[in-house]
């Protein structure tokens, strides 16, 4: 992962010679109850934030004057246009196909089930549903199979990416057809899901590839376009491409903004807010003029901002003792948002389980398996919804249109009372659990909001719960599956059942459809735990205002309830595939610990010449991300020997690591073997005969401790030169104690990429010339094969001469943020996730580098392993 990506030893959670990962016994449930918690993975990669200022950056920055520097900042406005304008017509597209697919699909059933009713087939109309649905939600599965990253919703894996975190073909355009074309057929085939998240993920997709002009999936697909070629860059276009994606989805361009602040990236500027609020504008604007037209055939007349809008809240005209909701209601709504956090809380807790469930027995076995899962799932759905409808709906009568809902639009020309079913109901009446089940899901939750009939408390409540317990076991299958819509159509019956409830058994005169958006706010902020976005989400949705504070009381009581139990479903997810995500703080207590306690003092450093030989050999033996740029400063030395309590520190963590040094340089040597130069391979038999006593001399050195204070040894000991050698020259015999504790002067970070880079294009020089002969190459050429750099095995080194020099000095960054040993822990996670690093120095008071911190020293189950050790240490 980065460079201490091997060093989380996972000291709580697994003996020594275990050959399997802590995430995998937890899995496996083969750990202590207490200690069952999924440790986060060293595999995934951390992205950069912070700018490299090195020798070809400073060259671009020369060259770029005010002119330039405009030019350059209206493509990135066009592109944020273009971004914005694409996500909205892929929400069109999404939208278009699923209103089309479940049209077909239940016009035919309803006039099945219509004939059947009176001829007595019944079966073959579920026979008839049943093929429509599994046929929809193979093709979804089979997308997922050829690229898995596309099932779920995608929120949690853009909320990883946004916190900083890589994970492998989240962003990639195979993934974005997957789930844009996956999500269409998994909700026309009447899973329990929503289209709503997908969306986001697609918008993130759409940031993350529009501004690159090149496709690995599709490799002819590549333009010469070298601008935003960096983490820092993607990171900002994936934060507009989320935003526009709920913009869309809700037809709220400022709940997508703060979407985007809240849930996704882990820092924030004043210049990334405005551009990802118009990227919203424009996705919202796109969307709403096409669907407009196409619905109503009136173009340009924006009546259909989003995928999912609530419709208009409104009393009948006339009718003066009607109130949206009053200060009475207040009280109920926070009752409301306290059971809403319970029922969240216990649908995350029963997901989770099922999730564990399917890591153990699902995902381990072949992959047609999860596919077999998906159409089980669909068959129990569709049975449950068809014997319901057909068994357990009342009927109910049918009031006429209102001027209250004349204004409100059902995806075309139709009206609230156009969708509803009157399955073996007489005329005027409908059938009202038919209702909410035999119609797509935003028709049912616009029923629930806005029909003036009412659903009998028995069919909300048997809706709810079957609702519950199917949308639970969805969310997690081989599809591309969203929750948000499932979550407020659950909620919403709830809140509808409330309103029932208080209006037929206590006499009250509430608003139903109030209720019914409460109930639908607090369950899905029971789930999904979001405040400031969601209130704004829903507002907008809406467009009532005046919901604001009631919305805004109901998430906070139910995020607040449901976090005394669990975190929300997305943090779940998170943590249960292994992501090292960074919180927005620490606990109070980690400041008892410093930078020295959480560093890795193990450091695979490189000189600022280097031969090819030990590149190549660092690069080969380690899955390092970046290399500390040092050299050996013995001057330094004496100003611990007058007492230097840090440095005195500093060789405390090297005394013992003598033998890890050692056997470092055996492997590097195994490795350089299978160098294709023989004379190579002559210089690694050499250094692996001096390492291997090397060896046996440390561990002599370190059983010698015990008659004796080895730093008090060093003090009193002469000073003598150091000898000059060549960085690939392995420690040798004759070199004493504090010879193998040479202070390293800090002067920069080198990255993997860029060090695979230099060899790929031959940067290198002779060691009879001077390193002014050194090809020097340009920001674009270091950047031109990003996000994918080569490997080193995939290099091709016959052509590379071992004994070349590399001068590393003017491609490493010579000015990254550092920390001394004695930063508290507060502090240094502050400053890791607000300025967006992959690796942290920690440098003491003489300039001399005494460890690393990256992500993973600075995860939750990290920062408590390590509070233990302190524990136990005082």
């Amino acid at each position: 992962m980065a460079c201490c990506g091997n060093i989380f030893c996972c000291q709580c959670c697994a003996g020594e010679g275990e050959t399997r990962t802590p995430e995998e016994l937890a899995i496996l449930g083969e750990l202590r109850e207490e200690e069952e918690e999924i440790l986060p993975r060293k595999d995934y990669e951390s992205l950069d934030y912070d700018r490299c200022i090195n020798e070809p950056y400073v060259e671009v920055l020369e060259g770029l004057n005010n002119k330039k520097a405009k030019k350059y900042e209206a493509v990135r406005w066009v592109l944020v246009f273009a971004i914005g304008v694409t996500v909205g017509l892929v929400g069109l597209f999404v939208d278009f196909f699923v209103h089309l697919f479940t049209s077909i699909k239940f016009s035919l059933v309803g006039h099945s089930v219509e004939v059947c009713s009176e001829k007595g087939c019944l079966a073959l109309s579920l026979l008839e549903l049943m093929a429509f649905n599994l046929t929809f939600v193979f093709i979804a599965s089979m997308l997922v199979l050829i690229e898995p990253v596309a099932a779920g919703s995608g929120i949690p894996e853009i909320k990883s990416y946004l916190n900083g975190v890589k994970i492998p073909g989240i962003v990639r355009l195979r993934t974005f057809l997957c789930k844009a074309v996956g999500v269409l057929f998994t909700v026309a085939g009447g899973m329990f899901v929503g289209k709503e998240g997908p969306m986001i993920h697609c918008g993130a997709i759409v940031g993350a590839g529009l501004p690159q002009f090149q496709s690995i999936t599709f490799k002819k697909i590549h333009f010469d376009f070298p601008y935003f070629r960096s983490d820092r860059d993607k990171r900002d276009f994936v934060s507009v491409g989320a935003a526009a994606g709920v913009a869309a989805a809700f037809g709220a361009p400022i709940g997508g903004t703060l979407f985007s602040l809240e849930e996704g990236s882990s820092f924030w500027n004043q210049a990334l807010t405005w551009k990802v609020l118009f990227g919203s504008m424009s996705a919202t604007f796109t969307l709403n003029f096409f669907r407009s037209g196409i619905n109503f055939n009136k173009w340009g007349s924006f009546q259909l901002p989003g995928l999912l809008n609530f419709g208009e809240f409104k009393c009948m005209e006339g009718d003066k003792t009607c109130h949206l909701w009053t200060v009475v209601d207040l009280a109920f709504f926070v009752l409301m948002g306290v059971v809403g956090g319970l029922l969240g809380a216990l649908f995350n807790c029963l997901n989770k389980q099922l999730a564990k469930y399917r890591m153990r027995h699902i995902h381990p076995k072949a992959k047609f398996v999860r596919v077999l899962e998906s159409l089980l799932v669909t068959m129990v759905t569709t049975l449950v919804v068809f014997v319901a409808s057909m068994t357990l709906g009342e009927c109910r009568d049918l009031s006429p249109p209102s001027h209250r809902n004349g204004s409100m639009m059902l995806g075309g020309a139709e009206d609230i009372n156009s969708t509803v079913r009157s399955f073996f109901c007489p005329n005027s009446t409908y059938n009202d659990m038919a209702t909410l089940f035999f119609n797509p899901q935003e028709a049912a939750i616009h029923q629930l909001f806005h029909q003036e009939g009412t659903f009998s408390p028995v069919t909300l409540s048997v809706f709810f719960l079957l609702y519950f317990l199917l949308a639970c076991w969805t969310y997690g299958t081989a599809v591309p599956s969203g929750l948000f819509v499932p979550s407020l159509l659950c909620g919403a019956a709830y809140g509808r059942l409330v309103a029932n409830l208080l209006n037929i058994n206590f006499g009250m005169n509430v608003y139903s459809g109030t209720f019914a958006l409460i109930g639908a706010a607090s369950f899905l902020g029971g789930v999904v735990r979001m405040t400031i976005s969601l209130t704004v989400i829903l507002i907008e949705s809406t467009n009532e205002i005046t919901y604001g504070l009631p919305i805004m009381i109901t998430l906070m009581v139910a995020k607040w309830t449901g976090d005394f139990f669990n975190h929300g479903i997305y943090d779940i997810h998170i943590h249960l595939r292994g992501v090292p995500l960074l919180e927005w703080e620490t606990e109070v207590e980690m400041d008892k610990l410093t930078a020295s306690d959480i560093m890795e003092p193990n450091l695979t450093y490189v000189y600022p010449h280097t031969r090819v030989q030990s590149l190549v050999s660092i690069l080969r033996t380690t899955a390092y991300h970046a290399f500390p740029v040092v050299t050996e400063n013995r001057p330094n030395e004496r100003d611990f020997m007058k007492g230097n309590i840090l440095v005195s520190n500093n060789i405390h963590f090297k005394k013992a690591n003598i033998v890890t040094r050692a056997g470092e340089q055996r492997r590097r040597c195994q490795s350089m073997k299978s160098y294709p130069s023989s004379e190579l391979r002559n210089v690694c038999d050499e250094q692996e005969a001096a390492a291997d006593t090397a060896a046996v001399a440390a561990a002599g050195a370190q059983n010698a401790q015990e008659g004796g204070d080895m730093l008090q040894q060093m003090l009193d000991r002469r000073y003598v030169p150091y000898p000059n050698l060549y960085p690939d020259q392995s420690p040798s015999e004759e070199w004493t104690l504090e010879e193998r504790f040479r202070p390293l002067t800090f002067h920069g970070l080198v990255l993997r990429s860029q060090l695979v880079t230099l060899l790929l294009r031959g940067a290198c020089y002779a060691e009879n010339q001077s390193s002014a002969t050194q090809p020097r190459l340009s920001h674009a050429e270091m950047t031109e094969d990003y996000p994918r750099y080569p490997d080193i095995h995939e290099l091709d080194l016959t052509l590379l001469n071992p004994r070349m020099i590399v001068d590393i000095t003017p491609y490493m960054n010579p000015c990254p943020y550092t920390v001394s040993p004695n930063t508290h822990v507060s502090q240094v996670f502050n400053l890791f996730r607000t300025m967006g690093l992959r690796h942290l120095p920690v440098v003491n008071a003489v300039g001399e580098i005494v460890g690393i911190i990256t992500r993973h020293n600075l995860t939750h189950e990290f920062l408590q392993a390590k509070l233990r050790q302190h524990y136990i240490t005082i």
